[in-house]
């Protein structure tokens, strides 16, 4: 074994894996597990941990170095743990001397923890990479940190304050995907709707759209990660309007349906805002399709709130939800809220899943009879400009290729040549 990676979490962890990998081999380290976690939730942290646990039975002799999120806001419990030989915090994780450190003196038992103040960055740098090992579509970091301060989120304290990767680094990155044969990027980010506000002249996320789109031609798609739909500015929804190589799918940060929770929530939206941001966007595209995220047994949340999030789904036509059981993370205000009984919350959050399954259900069989154009993510399996899974007989891996949806399973639609 030489280096194997543990992946938790968001696509900027799957991002920044890849950066991970390099910058180890590029410094000689050997028989590693390196382990990027997730803090967003308890469960989260507790699939690590097992994770961890069941990396040092199958690798006994192999060093287990863990960072991330959960390692960058609670290193002690790692640290703790007699599995783990380091743990280093999210900076450290993208810097080839902290590798290098290890590869070449070894780990010092008295410095098992290696993790700095992350509100003391400043910057992101526009890391580089030639694509991800084994995936069709290439994840490109254009903004790291959030300035928000919601009430039950944890990330801010491991990602740090917002920052933004030039667009000309942006750009040029992209220009080398395309190159390389990568033919969809995604912009990923903490909070990419805030893009731009810490550099010169401020620019926001539609300018960068329009830059990437107009200065790489050769683009086919371009997707976005999740998104604030509060901040989409004026040229993000004029580039939803007319750029066609941006995918028409968007996954909202939208977390609640009720407006008093979402107050306590500190969100910035209203229950109307996003209503109205999805009415718009759809009369753009048509054939938009909309995820969210939705966090179900908030604390204080009434039966009649929980009911206000299972209607938004109806109402904003949302067809791939992510529900999130509320998980109390230590050290936030939510944390200090009345809290909701466990067998309430996970009642709920299955509640919402079932909405989820049955507005896919229903987006599956509107798809039957359209011509879709299908990225074959591997043998069998790619799928549509919406985002939604599709097999098919036929198609490289890296490939675009027309379609037609002849029906669908439980999750996915099924397609032969067009």
């Amino acid at each position: 074994m030489t280096i194997k990676l543990l992946t938790f979490g968001c696509r900027l962890n799957t991002y920044e894996s890849e950066i991970m990998r390099r910058e180890a081999e590029a410094a000689g380290l050997d028989n590693a597990v390196l382990v990027n976690t997730c803090a967003v939730t308890g469960e989260a942290v507790r699939q690590a941990r097992q994770q961890i646990r069941r990396a040092r039975r199958e690798n006994p002799d192999a060093r287990i170095i863990v960072t991330g999120c959960a390692a960058q806001t609670e290193a002690e419990t790692f640290s703790d743990m007699d599995e783990v030989d380091l743990v280093i915090g999210n900076t450290e994780k993208l810097q080839r001397g902290s590798y290098e450190r290890v590869a070449n003196f070894g780990i010092d038992e008295n410095e098992k923890v290696i993790v700095n103040d992350i509100m003391s960055v400043r910057e992101t740098a526009g890391h580089l990479i030639d694509g991800l090992e084994g995936r069709a579509r290439a994840f490109v970091q254009v903004q790291n940190g959030c300035d928000h301060r919601c009430t039950f989120c944890i990330i801010p304290f491991g990602r740090g304050n917002s920052r933004s990767v030039p667009m000309g680094e942006v750009v040029g990155q992209i220009r080398r995907l395309v190159e390389n044969g990568y033919r969809e990027i995604v912009l990923t980010g903490v909070d990419i709707t805030s893009y731009g506000a810490d550099l010169p002249g401020a620019p926001q996320l539609g300018t960068l759209i329009e830059k990437i789109l107009k200065l790489v031609p050769d683009l086919e798609r371009l997707r976005l990660s999740s998104i604030d739909s509060i901040e989409a500015d004026a040229a993000l929804m004029r580039a939803i309007a007319e750029e066609e190589r941006l995918m028409p799918h968007f996954h909202l940060s939208l977390q609640s349906g009720d407006n008093m929770i979402l107050k306590r929530m500190k969100r910035r939206h209203s229950r109307e805002d996003t209503i109205r941001f999805c009415e718009e966007v759809r009369q753009h595209r048509p054939d938009v399709v909309f995820g969210a995220d939705i966090i179900a047994g908030f604390p204080t949340e009434t039966e009649a709130m929980f009911e206000n999030s299972l209607r938004i789904v109806e109402d904003c036509g949302l067809t791939h939800l992510h529900v999130f059981p509320f998980s109390a993370r230590k050290g936030t205000p939510a944390a200090r809220m009345p809290q909701l009984e466990r067998m309430i919350v996970k009642e709920r959050a299955g509640r919402l899943r079932e909405a989820g399954e049955a507005a896919l259900t229903h987006h599956l069989s509107s798809e039957i009879g359209q011509t879709r154009r299908i990225l074959v993510e591997r043998d069998g399996l790619g799928r549509t400009e919406q985002f939604t899974e599709t097999e098919l007989g036929f198609g490289a891996p890296g490939t675009i290729v027309t379609a037609r949806i002849t029906g669908y399973n439980r999750r996915h639609l099924l397609a032969e040549a067009a």
